[in-house]
């Protein structure tokens, strides 16, 4: 299976050059360390943040400036930093090319719930619900299954929704999913994972179709 830094590691070879781009909180932000060199990307944090780089070094570590999950970042030149209505009308305007997303769960009409668990403590929604209604392409990174072991990829959401219709990408730690109108398509599998493996983790409707590659890195 992979570990968070992989899966990570695999969703930043979806970024394209010119992209703008925000990490939400978790799994996504380490995207940040593994974004390609030969490429020119531009990560954006909703608390105001525009040119974000990867996190610190201990030689680098500066405790004010921070992302929208209050972790410790770095910038890169040229970087600029702003308000928050200027970092939501960034969002709301459409000028944020791709989000990266944590879910709790994501069903097969690529429906997402993120933001709330009914009697527990979270973090709060944060620019979530903006993000998933604005950006132009939203790819969840995600554990396949919770805690309990139970699927958090669904033919319908349990949870409070996020935003309807919107995701077209999973990354889990078992592997790629493709959100299409026919469900979850499954495009490439973790280093020793099988496709029955996934078909068990999966509650949702699951397309496979001939051999399923590998990740690769």
């Amino acid at each position: 299976m992979l570990t968070k830094e992989q899966i990570a590691k695999r969703i930043a070879r979806e970024l394209k050059d010119g992209y703008y781009v925000n990490l939400g909180i978790g799994i996504p932000t380490l995207v940040a360390n593994y974004v390609p060199d030969t490429i020119n990307v531009t990560l954006q944090s909703e608390n105001g943040l525009l040119g974000m780089g990867p996190f610190p070094s201990e030689d680098e570590l500066d405790a004010d400036l921070i992302n929208a999950g209050k972790q410790t970042v770095t910038t890169l030149p040229g970087s600029v930093f702003f308000d928050s209505a200027t970092s939501f009308a960034m969002i709301r305007s459409g000028r944020v090319d791709l989000t990266v997303l944590g879910a709790m769960e994501v069903n097969d009409q690529g429906d997402i719930a993120n933001w709330k668990i009914p009697g527990k403590m979270v973090k709060g929604m944060g620019g979530a619900m903006d993000l998933v209604a604005s950006a132009q392409q939203i790819i969840v990174a995600m554990q396949h299954t919770n805690k309990a072991g139970e699927s958090k990829l669904l033919s319908k959401l349990t949870l409070p929704v996020t935003g309807l219709g919107c995701v077209k990408k999973i990354v889990t730690n078992l592997c790629v999913i493709d959100v299409t109108p026919r469900g979850f398509e499954l495009r490439e599998l973790a280093p020793g994972v099988g496709v029955e493996t996934v078909k068990n983790a999966t509650a949702g409707k699951l397309v496979i179709e001939g051999e399923i590659p590998e990740i690769q890195f």
